[in-house]
């Protein structure tokens, strides 16, 4: 890695990096020691162009996979972005993002076109630009800015075709309580009601309702950081957020998923001491009575995973980020399984999106002493 990306990424490294001071963490909630058999295989793909983490992989109408932005240098600009083809198990360059960028979101609209918001770009500046990729063109062009630069933040693509932008981190290291909506009839994006605290690294999903639950998440950093059990509940007909349920676990950095029966899965994340706190655990939130209880705990502790869960078609759960090695959460039997195969991943701030046919690309990241990667996995049921 030549020796200015490696400066960047160090930066970029630190801003990440909300080591603990000596307030003493939250116990785990008691769980459930199951482990069932292993599950599914992991294999290698074709490499990427540039190596990446916190980028985004969005799966497109035709089955190709998106993959955008991540932390890299502007002399890979041209690599900003790149098709995965399943068919042929590789990676195809693109054209220039309108922006580099990394820890934005991309949300896939239903006019098949991909939005992407925020994030950072060189020299961590913090974002307001959004853009939209084209499958046809296969082009980037920009669309309207939101209203509050924002990075780390959530996106959330509603039953009424908007998408809900919600916290992060804004200009000169302010904690964000606000939320927008992106439209894409106008092409705009629109203020929402504002959730009742400021949340970066949180996780947000779609209710079966039509509803988002926010849950998790910090405000603040090192010595002012403050960890949240608490969870918020967006409501679309009003346009506002309620505080629900708490947690069991002060958590930031984990990642939540939608299961088969309408709840939902919490997993792993971090106390304040980063990467020597990271959980195991697991909560289920059941949106019926408003409730956390504790879930079971997984084979392996992991954290900085947030989007790479994927409900599988037989209804587990893939979770595919955060370790070195993924694993399965079956809710019938309340287990988890590792996946078997020799393919170590980089686990931090990778990128994950389902294929057809029942299948998991897995892209980039972090970890084990590394820097971003240009490896890519699949996972095979």
């Amino acid at each position: 890695m030549p020796r200015n990306v490696r400066r960047r990424f160090a930066a970029v490294l630190a801003t990440f990096a909300l080591t603990a001071f000596h307030r003493p963490p939250a116990p785990s909630p008691r769980a459930l020691p199951t482990r069932g058999a292993l599950m599914g295989t992991l294999v290698t793909t074709a490499a990427m162009r540039a190596a990446r983490a916190a980028h985004t992989a969005t799966t497109l109408p035709d089955g190709r996979v998106l993959v955008a932005g991540g932390f890299t240098g502007e002399e890979h600009a041209v690599s900003g972005a790149e098709l995965y083809d399943p068919a042929s198990g590789r990676f195809t360059p693109l054209s220039r993002m309108s922006t580099l960028r990394h820890s934005h979101t991309a949300t896939l609209l239903p006019n098949g076109k991909v939005l992407i918001v925020g994030g950072y770009t060189a020299g961590s500046a913090v974002l307001t630009s959004a853009e939209l990729f084209d499958p046809i063109t296969r082009r980037f062009a920009p669309t309207g800015a939101l209203r509050a630069a924002r990075a780390g933040h959530t996106a959330v693509a509603l039953t009424n075709g908007k998408v809900l932008i919600a916290g992060g981190v804004g200009a000169g290291w302010s904690f964000l309580s606000s939320a927008e909506l992106y439209d894409p009839a106008t092409g705009r994006f629109t203020p929402t009601g504002q959730m009742a605290v400021a949340r970066e690294s949180h996780a947000a999903v779609p209710l079966r309702d039509g509803g988002v639950l926010v849950v998790g998440g910090h405000r603040g950093r090192r010595a002012e950081i403050t960890l949240y059990t608490s969870a918020e509940r967006y409501d679309v007909a009003s346009g506002t957020f309620r505080k629900i349920g708490d947690m069991r676990v002060r958590r930031h950095k984990h990642d939540a998923v939608v299961l088969r029966d309408g709840r939902v899965l919490i997993t792993g994340g971090t106390d304040e001491r980063d990467m020597n706190g990271v959980y195991n655990s697991t909560e289920l939130f059941d949106p019926a009575s408003g409730t956390f209880t504790p879930g079971p705990v997984m084979a392996r502790a992991r954290y900085k995973h947030n989007g790479s869960a994927v409900l599988l078609a037989d209804g587990t759960v893939l979770i595919a980020g955060g370790a070195t090695q993924a694993e399965t959460f079956d809710p019938r039997t309340q287990t988890f399984a590792l996946v078997s195969g020799n393919s170590e991943m980089a686990g931090q701030f990778s990128a994950v999106a389902p294929l057809s046919g029942g299948g998991v690309l897995i892209t980039g990241g972090y970890g084990g002493g590394r820097g971003p990667r240009t490896n890519a996995w699949l996972y095979r049921p």
